[in-house]
Parts: structure tokens; C-alpha cells; sequence
């Protein structure tokens, strides 16, 4: 069952728990020349900022990280358990129930690329200088490699429908991306499979890196973000970071229950519906930053810890 946002009070407020809502009203080396939206005092203001031991983004492509993919990582096709299994993991919540009868269900997904980071402030800046996009100014405020946050739902796809302009036109795309969009892939939010299965791998962890919690794998019990990347995880199941912490990410399905259907995600798009977010935030505890957690948000909501990362797939 959808939930919609017209069930909630016009001004909801987020709560720590996986059920919570949060609402509101509304190393390949590329060309290095320096985009026309970008100005000399932002591009000095990113290289104060970038972290010592953190990745590298490219100026002239939209401050990308500087990889052979520019930052999207492939997620290779085929089955993964998603949902949480009470007997396993003691901090589940209810709504991560497969079924009345399943604690855990088997979902098959297509191949897909998603973000190793989470979208920056660079990145999402780079966006509104060259389309005059209207977006709340605190979004801006934090340093460029930063998470974007202060966003709302249709800001995101706002940004990953520009970027797909950008690099549909660019002729320095990353063969593997061209021939994706080539072929009618798009840019977007990730599902919950998708972000699901990218965070956990195939083997039912509870955090990215294991079963227990890890304050030196993700940014959580803290105070603020911190510059994407900030936190090694070398047991991640596909390289990516911060799929715990920093940020809760939204993603493209709205907020129902289980058991998931990816059918659903395409179905009854007109309703004013809740958008399921993951991941935790800077501030959450070790039940809120596990993998299989998820909360609801409205699509209106502008909130600072939450934030998004894309996916390249064909949804």
C-alpha cells in the first residue's frame, strides 16, 4: 500500500526510526578545462575544501570524481536478500518485514551503475549556475565536497535529468555510460532494490562492511556531513561509500510495504505519494545507518540530512 503524503500534516517532522517520515513544505584522467559555469572564486573555494586523503573531481566535467567512470560503479545483474530478518539483526524494524509468512525475500535486478559517492555541493552547484535552477540557498552553503543536502525530490531528478544532457552531449563520456544512454538508459534516483542490494551485496549483511556496527566505516553519531568519501570500507561489497551515514538518500520508490515489486515504483505516479529514503544520517544511531532500514519523506521536503546519489539503469 502507497502511503501518501496527504495523509500527514502539512509540516511533518522526521524522527529517528526506520519507519520515520521526514516532511515539509515546499583513475582515468579527463579534460581538465574549466567549465563556463564555473568561477574562479567557487573552483579556489573546492580546492581549499577537498579532503587531503579524498577523492578528486573534475572541474571541466561537472566536478565529477576523476575515475574511469566518473564516479558511477557497475552493479552487476542477478538475485540479492533484501528486508531484515528479526532473528539476525535485533535492531529490525517492522517495515522491513518481506511478509506476514517471509522475514527476507529474493529480488532480481538488471545490471545497473550507481554513484560510489553521494552527490555533492560542487556538483549540484555546478547544475544551478548553468541552468538558473531555483533551489534553496542552503543547499549551497556547506563546502563543495560535501553531500548536497536541503534538496527536495524534485530537485534530484531536476539535477539527474541535466546531467544526462550533459553527458549524452559530452564526447569524453566513459564508453560504458555513452553506450547506456546510447541504448535508452537513464539518470535518476535508484530504487530501493538498487540502493539495497548496492549497499549490502549478496550475502544479507546488516552495514555495508559486516554485521556489527563500525564508527571508523561511516559518518553517524556525529555532529555535521563530512566531505564524501571520509570513511574508508574496503568490505564494502562494490567500493561505493557513505551508503551508511552522512546523509539519508532518497530514492525513486515510494514509501509502501513490503513485499517490493519494482511494478510498483511505475504505478499511480500523479499521487501526492511519500518517497522512501535510506541509509541514516550523520546524527542517527547503529540501527538507523543499517542496510536494509528504510523511512518515508515528502517530496516537498527540504531537509539538511538529506541528500541523494544516482543511478544510470534502465528504469
Amino acid at each position: 500500500m502507497r502511503v501518501s503524503a496527504r495523509k500527514w500534516p502539512a509540516v511533518l517532522l522526521a524522527v529517528g526510526c526506520g519507519g520515520g517520515i521526514a516532511g515539509g513544505t515546499p583513475g582515468a584522467t579527463h579534460a581538465s578545462v574549466v567549465a563556463p559555469f564555473a568561477s574562479p572564486a567557487f573552483l579556489a573555494a573546492a580546492a581549499m575544501a577537498a579532503p587531503q586523503q579524498g577523492p578528486s573531481f573534475l572541474p571541466g566535467a561537472w566536478f565529477l570524481p576523476d575515475d574511469d567512470l566518473l564516479g558511477f560503479v557497475e552493479i552487476p545483474a542477478g538475485p540479492f536478500t533484501m528486508g531484515s530478518d528479526f532473528r539476525r539483526d535485533r535492531l529490525a524494524y517492522g517495515n522491513e518485514r518481506w511478509s506476514v509468512d517471509r522475514a527476507q525475500g529474493q529480488v532480481v535486478l538488471e545490471a545497473y551503475f550507481i554513484g560510489r559517492y553521494e552527490v555533492t555541493v560542487a556538483q549540484f552547484r555546478a547544475f544551478v549556475e548553468a541552468s538558473g535552477f531555483g533551489v534553496d540557498p542552503a543547499a549551497l552553503q556547506a563546502p563543495p565536497n560535501h553531500p548536497v543536502t536541503s534538496i527536495s525530490w524534485p530537485d534530484a531528478l531536476a539535477y539527474a535529468a541535466w546531467l544526462k544532457g550533459r553527458l549524452v552531449e559530452w564526447p569524453q563520456t566513459p564508453a560504458p555510460l555513452a553506450q547506456a544512454l546510447s541504448d535508452g538508459w537513464r539518470i535518476g534516483l535508484p530504487s530501493e532494490a538498487e540502493w539495497e542490494k548496492a549497499a549490502r551485496g549478496t550475502d544479507g549483511r546488516i552495514y555495508p562492511w559486516g554485521n556489527a556496527p563500525g564508527s571508523d566505516r561511516a559518518n553517524y553519531r556525529r555532529a555535521a556531513t563530512m566531505p564524501v568519501g571520509s570513511f574508508p570500507c574496503p568490505e564494502c561489497p562494490f567500493g561505493l561509500l557513505d551508503m551508511s551515514g552522512n546523509v539519508w538518500e532518497l530514492t525513486r520508490s515510494p514509501y509502501q510495504d513490503y513485499p517490493y515489486d519494482e511494478a510498483d515504483d511505475l504505478a499511480d505516479l500523479d499521487v501526492d505519494a511519500l518517497w522512501v529514503r535510506r541509509g541514516g544520517h550523520f546524527a542517527a544511531n547503529e540501527e538507523d545507518i543499517r542496510t536494509a532500514v528504510r523511512g518515508g519523506v515528502a517530496p516537498g521536503a527540504r531537509r539538511p540530512f538529506i541528500g541523494f546519489r544516482l543511478v544510470i539503469s534502465r528504469f
